[in-house]
Protein backbone atom coordinates (compact mmCIF):
# COMPACT_ATOMS: atom_id res chain seq x y z
CA UNK A 1 0.00 0.00 0.00
CA UNK A 2 1.20 3.50 -0.76
CA UNK A 3 -0.08 7.06 -0.98
CA UNK A 4 0.15 8.44 -4.53
CA UNK A 5 -1.25 11.93 -3.99
CA UNK A 6 -2.10 14.29 -1.15
CA UNK A 7 -4.13 17.51 -1.30
CA UNK A 8 -4.64 19.82 1.67
CA UNK A 9 -6.72 22.94 2.03
CA UNK A 10 -6.78 25.02 5.20
CA UNK A 11 -5.34 22.18 7.25
CA UNK A 12 -3.27 23.52 10.14
CA UNK A 13 -0.71 25.94 8.65
CA UNK A 14 -1.32 24.85 5.06
CA UNK A 15 -3.62 27.06 2.99
CA UNK A 16 -3.12 24.80 -0.02
CA UNK A 17 -0.84 21.87 -0.73
CA UNK A 18 -0.76 19.43 -3.64
CA UNK A 19 1.85 16.71 -3.47
CA UNK A 20 2.63 13.64 -5.59
CA UNK A 21 4.23 10.75 -3.73
CA UNK A 22 5.88 7.49 -4.73
CA UNK A 23 6.74 4.18 -3.07
CA UNK A 24 9.98 4.11 -1.15
CA UNK A 25 11.38 6.60 1.34
CA UNK A 26 10.27 10.25 1.20
CA UNK A 27 11.79 12.85 3.51
CA UNK A 28 10.27 16.19 4.51
CA UNK A 29 12.83 18.49 6.10
CA UNK A 30 12.52 21.98 7.48
CA UNK A 31 12.82 23.99 10.63
CA UNK A 32 10.42 23.31 13.47
CA UNK A 33 7.14 25.20 13.15
CA UNK A 34 7.12 25.33 9.36
CA UNK A 35 4.49 22.62 8.83
CA UNK A 36 6.25 19.34 8.07
CA UNK A 37 4.52 17.45 10.88
CA UNK A 38 1.19 18.91 9.72
CA UNK A 39 1.60 16.98 6.46
CA UNK A 40 2.00 13.57 8.07
CA UNK A 41 -0.63 14.43 10.68
CA UNK A 42 -3.14 14.91 7.85
CA UNK A 43 -2.21 11.53 6.37
CA UNK A 44 -2.57 9.86 9.74
CA UNK A 45 -5.93 11.54 10.25
CA UNK A 46 -7.25 10.02 7.02
CA UNK A 47 -6.23 6.58 8.27
CA UNK A 48 -7.54 6.85 11.84
CA UNK A 49 -9.98 9.81 11.81
CA UNK A 50 -8.02 11.18 14.74
CA UNK A 51 -4.82 13.13 15.29
CA UNK A 52 -1.78 11.88 17.18
CA UNK A 53 -1.27 15.41 18.51
CA UNK A 54 -4.64 16.78 19.65
CA UNK A 55 -7.88 15.18 20.91
CA UNK A 56 -10.31 17.38 18.93
CA UNK A 57 -10.71 18.58 15.34
CA UNK A 58 -10.83 22.33 15.91
CA UNK A 59 -7.03 22.86 15.99
CA UNK A 60 -6.77 21.12 12.61
CA UNK A 61 -8.63 23.93 10.83
CA UNK A 62 -6.44 26.83 9.76
CA UNK A 63 -7.09 30.01 11.71
CA UNK A 64 -9.84 32.03 10.06
CA UNK A 65 -11.11 29.18 7.88
CA UNK A 66 -14.55 27.57 8.16
CA UNK A 67 -13.28 24.05 7.46
CA UNK A 68 -10.29 22.00 6.37
CA UNK A 69 -10.07 19.46 3.57
CA UNK A 70 -7.85 16.43 3.14
CA UNK A 71 -7.79 14.42 -0.09
CA UNK A 72 -5.68 11.31 -0.59
CA UNK A 73 -5.22 8.84 -3.43
CA UNK A 74 -4.22 5.42 -2.13
CA UNK A 75 -2.93 2.52 -4.23
CA UNK A 76 -3.38 -0.98 -2.81
CA UNK A 77 -2.55 -4.03 -4.94
CA UNK A 78 -3.09 -1.98 -8.08
CA UNK A 79 -6.47 -0.64 -6.97
CA UNK A 80 -6.65 3.14 -6.67
CA UNK A 81 -9.09 5.00 -4.42
CA UNK A 82 -9.36 8.75 -3.86
CA UNK A 83 -10.78 9.80 -0.50
CA UNK A 84 -11.96 13.26 0.49
CA UNK A 85 -12.62 14.46 4.03
CA UNK A 86 -14.11 17.81 4.98
CA UNK A 87 -13.36 18.73 8.59
CA UNK A 88 -15.93 21.28 9.71
CA UNK A 89 -15.72 23.82 12.51
CA UNK A 90 -19.49 23.52 12.95
CA UNK A 91 -21.51 20.38 12.29
CA UNK A 92 -20.54 16.86 11.29
CA UNK A 93 -17.54 16.14 9.08
CA UNK A 94 -18.25 14.92 5.55
CA UNK A 95 -16.48 12.22 3.54
CA UNK A 96 -16.38 10.92 -0.02
CA UNK A 97 -14.66 8.09 -1.88
CA UNK A 98 -14.09 8.85 -5.55
CA UNK A 99 -17.41 10.50 -6.46
CA UNK A 100 -19.56 8.74 -3.86
CA UNK A 101 -20.70 10.66 -0.80
CA UNK A 102 -20.47 8.54 2.35
CA UNK A 103 -23.05 8.35 5.11
CA UNK A 104 -20.33 8.68 7.74
CA UNK A 105 -16.59 9.47 7.70
CA UNK A 106 -16.12 6.14 9.47
CA UNK A 107 -16.59 4.49 6.09
CA UNK A 108 -13.12 5.80 5.18
CA UNK A 109 -11.54 3.49 7.75
CA UNK A 110 -9.64 0.70 6.07
CA UNK A 111 -8.90 2.55 2.83
CA UNK A 112 -5.52 3.80 4.09
CA UNK A 113 -3.44 2.03 6.74
CA UNK A 114 -0.64 3.87 8.53
CA UNK A 115 1.66 3.17 11.44
CA UNK A 116 3.15 6.30 12.96
CA UNK A 117 6.16 6.74 15.24
CA UNK A 118 6.37 10.15 16.92
CA UNK A 119 7.87 11.78 20.03
CA UNK A 120 4.37 11.69 21.54
CA UNK A 121 4.66 7.89 21.71
CA UNK A 122 6.28 8.08 25.14
CA UNK A 123 2.80 8.89 26.45
CA UNK A 124 1.82 5.30 25.63
CA UNK A 125 4.16 4.19 28.40
CA UNK A 126 4.34 7.16 30.74
CA UNK A 127 0.90 8.67 30.17
CA UNK A 128 -2.62 8.00 31.36
CA UNK A 129 -4.73 4.92 30.44
CA UNK A 130 -6.64 6.97 27.86
CA UNK A 131 -3.51 6.98 25.66
CA UNK A 132 -3.29 3.20 25.68
CA UNK A 133 -7.05 2.80 25.14
CA UNK A 134 -6.82 5.01 22.07
CA UNK A 135 -3.91 2.94 20.75
CA UNK A 136 -6.04 -0.21 20.97
CA UNK A 137 -9.21 1.38 19.60
CA UNK A 138 -7.46 2.97 16.62
CA UNK A 139 -5.96 -0.37 15.63
CA UNK A 140 -9.27 -2.18 16.11
CA UNK A 141 -11.03 0.42 13.93
CA UNK A 142 -8.53 -0.07 11.12
CA UNK A 143 -8.87 -3.86 11.19
CA UNK A 144 -12.64 -3.96 11.81
CA UNK A 145 -14.20 -0.61 10.78
CA UNK A 146 -17.64 -1.63 12.09
CA UNK A 147 -16.29 -1.52 15.62
CA UNK A 148 -15.37 2.13 15.23
CA UNK A 149 -19.09 2.82 15.05
CA UNK A 150 -19.72 0.65 18.10
CA UNK A 151 -17.11 2.59 20.08
CA UNK A 152 -18.51 5.95 18.93
CA UNK A 153 -22.02 4.88 19.95
CA UNK A 154 -20.70 3.69 23.31
CA UNK A 155 -19.10 7.08 23.96
CA UNK A 156 -22.35 8.86 23.10
CA UNK A 157 -24.39 6.58 25.37
CA UNK A 158 -21.92 7.09 28.21
CA UNK A 159 -22.14 10.87 27.91
CA UNK A 160 -25.94 10.77 28.02
CA UNK A 161 -25.87 8.36 30.95
CA UNK A 162 -23.43 10.62 32.80
CA UNK A 163 -25.72 13.59 32.18
CA UNK A 164 -28.62 11.66 33.73
CA UNK A 165 -26.53 10.64 36.75
CA UNK A 166 -25.31 14.19 37.27
CA UNK A 167 -28.52 16.12 36.63
CA UNK A 168 -31.11 13.72 38.05
CA UNK A 169 -29.32 12.47 41.14
CA UNK A 170 -32.05 13.70 43.48
CA UNK A 171 -34.78 11.86 41.57
CA UNK A 172 -32.65 8.75 41.18
CA UNK A 173 -32.23 8.55 44.96
CA UNK A 174 -36.00 8.63 45.49
CA UNK A 175 -36.35 5.07 44.26
CA UNK A 176 -38.97 3.27 42.19
CA UNK A 177 -41.76 4.00 44.71
CA UNK A 178 -41.76 7.70 43.81
CA UNK A 179 -43.11 8.71 40.36
CA UNK A 180 -40.14 10.96 39.55
CA UNK A 181 -37.72 8.40 40.93
CA UNK A 182 -39.29 5.58 38.94
CA UNK A 183 -39.11 7.64 35.73
CA UNK A 184 -35.44 8.50 36.23
CA UNK A 185 -34.49 4.96 37.22
CA UNK A 186 -36.35 3.45 34.27
CA UNK A 187 -34.38 5.75 31.97
CA UNK A 188 -31.18 4.67 33.72
CA UNK A 189 -32.13 1.02 33.15
CA UNK A 190 -32.42 1.73 29.43
CA UNK A 191 -29.00 3.40 29.35
CA UNK A 192 -27.53 0.50 31.32
CA UNK A 193 -28.73 -2.00 28.73
CA UNK A 194 -27.35 0.02 25.83
CA UNK A 195 -24.08 0.73 27.61
CA UNK A 196 -23.56 -2.97 28.36
CA UNK A 197 -24.47 -4.02 24.81
CA UNK A 198 -21.94 -1.68 23.19
CA UNK A 199 -19.32 -1.79 25.95
CA UNK A 200 -19.13 -5.58 25.89
CA UNK A 201 -18.25 -5.50 22.18
CA UNK A 202 -15.49 -2.96 22.81
CA UNK A 203 -14.01 -5.02 25.67
CA UNK A 204 -14.20 -8.28 23.69
CA UNK A 205 -12.47 -6.66 20.71
CA UNK A 206 -9.69 -5.25 22.90
CA UNK A 207 -9.10 -8.60 24.60
CA UNK A 208 -8.91 -10.39 21.24
CA UNK A 209 -6.52 -7.74 19.92
CA UNK A 210 -4.18 -8.11 22.88
CA UNK A 211 -4.21 -11.89 22.43
CA UNK A 212 -2.61 -11.26 19.02
CA UNK A 213 -0.41 -8.32 19.98
CA UNK A 214 1.11 -9.64 23.22
CA UNK A 215 3.59 -12.12 21.70
CA UNK A 216 4.53 -9.63 18.97
CA UNK A 217 5.23 -6.93 21.57
CA UNK A 218 7.33 -9.36 23.63
CA UNK A 219 9.44 -10.35 20.63
CA UNK A 220 9.83 -6.79 19.36
CA UNK A 221 11.02 -5.57 22.75
CA UNK A 222 13.49 -8.44 23.02
CA UNK A 223 14.95 -7.48 19.65
CA UNK A 224 15.25 -3.79 20.56
CA UNK A 225 16.53 -4.25 24.11
CA UNK A 226 17.83 -7.83 24.53
CA UNK A 227 19.71 -6.87 27.68
CA UNK A 228 16.56 -5.58 29.39
CA UNK A 229 13.87 -7.38 31.37
CA UNK A 230 11.21 -9.20 29.31
CA UNK A 231 8.20 -7.17 28.26
CA UNK A 232 4.61 -8.29 28.63
CA UNK A 233 1.16 -6.73 28.44
CA UNK A 234 -2.26 -7.52 29.80
CA UNK A 235 -5.68 -5.90 29.67
CA UNK A 236 -7.63 -5.17 32.83
CA UNK A 237 -11.31 -4.28 32.94
CA UNK A 238 -13.81 -3.04 35.50
CA UNK A 239 -15.83 -6.19 34.81
CA UNK A 240 -13.07 -8.79 35.25
CA UNK A 241 -14.36 -10.05 38.61
CA UNK A 242 -17.96 -10.19 37.39
CA UNK A 243 -16.88 -12.13 34.29
CA UNK A 244 -15.05 -14.70 36.41
CA UNK A 245 -18.08 -15.10 38.67
CA UNK A 246 -20.25 -15.83 35.64
CA UNK A 247 -17.93 -18.02 33.60
CA UNK A 248 -15.23 -19.09 36.01
CA UNK A 249 -12.52 -17.77 33.67
CA UNK A 250 -11.57 -14.95 31.35
CA UNK A 251 -13.60 -14.87 28.14
CA UNK A 252 -13.86 -13.02 24.86
CA UNK A 253 -17.57 -13.80 24.47
CA UNK A 254 -19.45 -10.45 24.19
CA UNK A 255 -22.64 -12.00 25.61
CA UNK A 256 -20.90 -13.12 28.80
CA UNK A 257 -19.16 -9.76 29.11
CA UNK A 258 -22.48 -7.97 28.56
CA UNK A 259 -24.12 -9.95 31.38
CA UNK A 260 -21.14 -9.25 33.64
CA UNK A 261 -21.28 -5.54 32.84
CA UNK A 262 -24.99 -5.37 33.66
CA UNK A 263 -24.31 -7.15 36.94
CA UNK A 264 -21.50 -4.75 37.84
CA UNK A 265 -23.59 -1.71 36.87
CA UNK A 266 -26.29 -2.94 39.22
CA UNK A 267 -23.82 -3.56 42.02
CA UNK A 268 -22.27 -0.10 41.73
CA UNK A 269 -25.44 1.86 40.95
CA UNK A 270 -25.68 3.56 44.33
CA UNK A 271 -22.04 4.67 44.10
CA UNK A 272 -22.54 5.97 40.57
CA UNK A 273 -25.61 7.96 41.58
CA UNK A 274 -23.71 9.50 44.48
CA UNK A 275 -20.78 10.47 42.28
CA UNK A 276 -22.80 11.38 39.19
CA UNK A 277 -20.43 9.37 37.01
CA UNK A 278 -20.30 6.08 35.10
CA UNK A 279 -17.75 3.89 36.88
CA UNK A 280 -18.14 0.67 34.89
CA UNK A 281 -17.14 0.06 31.29
CA UNK A 282 -14.27 0.09 28.79
CA UNK A 283 -13.70 3.83 29.32
CA UNK A 284 -12.22 2.89 32.72
CA UNK A 285 -10.05 0.00 31.51
CA UNK A 286 -6.30 -0.08 30.88
CA UNK A 287 -3.60 -1.88 28.96
CA UNK A 288 -0.85 -2.65 31.47
CA UNK A 289 2.75 -2.62 30.23
CA UNK A 290 5.07 -4.78 32.34
CA UNK A 291 8.86 -5.10 32.44
CA UNK A 292 9.89 -8.17 34.35
CA UNK A 293 7.61 -8.05 37.38
CA UNK A 294 7.11 -4.28 37.52
CA UNK A 295 4.91 -1.84 35.60
CA UNK A 296 6.82 0.10 32.95
CA UNK A 297 5.12 3.30 34.04
CA UNK A 298 7.08 4.68 36.94
CA UNK A 299 9.74 1.96 36.92
CA UNK A 300 11.19 1.94 33.38
CA UNK A 301 14.16 4.09 32.45
CA UNK A 302 13.87 6.60 29.61
CA UNK A 303 15.50 4.14 27.21
CA UNK A 304 13.28 1.29 28.32
CA UNK A 305 10.20 3.47 27.92
CA UNK A 306 11.23 4.34 24.36
CA UNK A 307 11.88 0.66 23.62
CA UNK A 308 8.42 -0.28 24.89
CA UNK A 309 6.76 2.47 22.85
CA UNK A 310 8.60 1.33 19.73
CA UNK A 311 7.62 -2.29 20.46
CA UNK A 312 3.93 -1.39 20.50
CA UNK A 313 4.14 0.15 17.04
CA UNK A 314 6.41 -2.57 15.67
CA UNK A 315 3.80 -5.10 16.75
CA UNK A 316 1.10 -2.94 15.16
CA UNK A 317 3.05 -2.86 11.89
CA UNK A 318 3.47 -6.65 11.87
CA UNK A 319 -0.21 -7.23 12.62
CA UNK A 320 -1.41 -4.96 9.82
CA UNK A 321 1.17 -6.32 7.37
CA UNK A 322 -0.07 -9.84 8.05
CA UNK A 323 -3.48 -8.79 6.68
CA UNK A 324 -2.07 -8.61 3.16
CA UNK A 325 -0.40 -5.25 2.53
CA UNK A 326 2.13 -3.16 4.40
CA UNK A 327 0.78 0.01 5.99
CA UNK A 328 2.39 3.33 5.14
CA UNK A 329 5.11 3.87 7.74
CA UNK A 330 5.33 7.43 9.12
CA UNK A 331 8.36 8.50 11.15
CA UNK A 332 7.63 11.95 12.55
CA UNK A 333 10.82 13.59 13.83
CA UNK A 334 11.61 10.43 15.74
CA UNK A 335 15.22 9.61 14.85
CA UNK A 336 16.52 12.56 16.85
CA UNK A 337 14.95 10.95 19.94
CA UNK A 338 16.59 7.53 19.51
CA UNK A 339 20.00 6.07 20.19
CA UNK A 340 21.90 4.10 17.55
CA UNK A 341 20.48 0.71 18.52
CA UNK A 342 16.87 1.83 18.38
CA UNK A 343 17.47 3.67 15.11
CA UNK A 344 18.79 0.46 13.56
CA UNK A 345 15.73 -1.50 14.64
CA UNK A 346 13.44 1.14 13.19
CA UNK A 347 15.42 1.20 9.95
CA UNK A 348 14.99 -2.58 9.71
CA UNK A 349 11.20 -2.12 9.81
CA UNK A 350 11.37 0.79 7.36
CA UNK A 351 13.18 -1.41 4.86
CA UNK A 352 10.20 -3.77 4.83
CA UNK A 353 7.56 -1.11 4.15
CA UNK A 354 6.38 -0.23 0.66
CA UNK A 355 6.27 3.47 1.53
CA UNK A 356 7.98 5.41 4.32
CA UNK A 357 7.33 9.09 5.07
CA UNK A 358 9.89 10.81 7.30
CA UNK A 359 10.01 14.28 8.84
CA UNK A 360 13.29 15.64 10.13
CA UNK A 361 14.51 19.09 11.08
CA UNK A 362 17.89 18.40 9.49
CA UNK A 363 19.18 15.67 7.23
CA UNK A 364 21.79 14.65 9.80
CA UNK A 365 19.00 13.16 11.91
CA UNK A 366 18.64 10.31 9.41
CA UNK A 367 20.67 7.13 9.87
CA UNK A 368 23.19 6.73 7.07
CA UNK A 369 21.86 3.37 5.90
CA UNK A 370 18.36 4.84 5.51
CA UNK A 371 19.50 8.11 3.92
CA UNK A 372 20.98 6.08 1.06
CA UNK A 373 17.51 4.65 0.33
CA UNK A 374 15.72 8.01 0.04
CA UNK A 375 13.72 8.19 -3.19
CA UNK A 376 12.44 11.75 -2.77
CA UNK A 377 13.35 14.65 -0.51
CA UNK A 378 11.32 17.77 0.07
CA UNK A 379 12.26 20.95 1.87
CA UNK A 380 9.70 23.20 3.52
CA UNK A 381 10.85 26.75 2.90
CA UNK A 382 10.94 29.49 5.47
CA UNK A 383 9.38 32.01 3.06
CA UNK A 384 6.00 31.34 4.60
CA UNK A 385 4.28 28.43 6.28
CA UNK A 386 1.45 27.79 3.90
CA UNK A 387 3.00 27.28 0.50
CA UNK A 388 6.16 26.63 -1.38
CA UNK A 389 7.30 23.12 -0.82
CA UNK A 390 10.14 22.19 -3.14
CA UNK A 391 11.95 19.02 -4.02
CA UNK A 392 15.47 19.37 -2.74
Amino acid sequence: MYLRHLDLRDFRSWHELSLDLTPGVTVFSGRNGFGKTNIVEAIGYMAHLSSHRVPSDQPLIRSGAANARISTTTVNDGRELTSHLLIKAQGANQAQINRTRLKSPRELLGVLHTVLFAPEDLALVKGEPAERRRFMDDLIAIRTPRLAGVKADYDKIMRQRNALLKNSGFDLRRGYDHPDGASALTTLDVWDAQLASHGSQVIAARLSLIDELAPLIHDAYSAIAPESRPASVYYSSTVDDAVRQLSGESTRDPQVIEAAMLSELGRRRRNEIERGLTLVGPHRDDLHLILGEEPAKGFASHGESWSFALSLHLAEFQLLSAQGSDPVLILDDVFAELDTKRRQRLVHVAEQAEQVLITAAVGDDLPGNLADAVAARYRIDMVDRVSRIEEA
